[in-house]
């Protein structure tokens, strides 16, 4: 596994994520374990590369073999939807994730904020404000300014 891990890190950050995939798919044929680093390298490679629809797939893959996605995980996923403009499935990763008990992180808030803002989608931005307010929601400068940026983009 960890030479796998090593083989689809490489090919991440060489932006080659066909092989990140390739890897991936020997090692789930051959029986070899998948682990967290793999699946968190794989769609890290697809989403640097605009796949998301291949990054999204992935968490699937993970649920199946009784891998538990983590923080990391999800905002990688929620990145490369954001990416892509793809906001309802980002925000569908996001709930996905609070539903899954999964601790998220300031990266997790201001990503999605940023799908927020991107699509003119104040009123789930002031829904995750207000989530953050409670508590529930770790955030930072970043993502409050995000928010208030896409409120303002949008004229409320």
């Amino acid at each position: 596994t960890v030479t796998h891990n090593a083989t689809i890190s490489a090919c991440e950050k060489g932006a080659e994520w066909e092989k990140a995939l390739h890897v991936f798919s020997v090692m789930e044929q051959s029986n070899v374990e998948l682990d967290i680093v793999s699946l968190n390298a794989t769609m890290s490679a697809c989403e640097k590369s605009g796949r998301w629809t291949n990054a999204l797939q992935l968490c699937g893959v993970m649920s199946r073999i009784r891998v538990e996605l983590e923080t990391i995980t999800f905002n990688v996923a929620i990145g490369a939807c954001k990416k892509a403009d793809q906001w309802e499935k980002a925000l569908q990763m996001f709930s996905r994730m609070v539903q899954a008990s999964v601790e998220s992180s300031a990266i997790t808030a201001s990503a999605v904020i940023g799908v927020c803002e991107k699509s003119n989608n104040w009123p789930q931005t002031l829904q995750l404000l207000h989530t953050m307010m409670l508590g529930e929601v770790e955030y930072n400068t970043i993502t409050l300014n995000a928010a208030m940026s896409a409120c303002e983009k949008a004229g409320e």
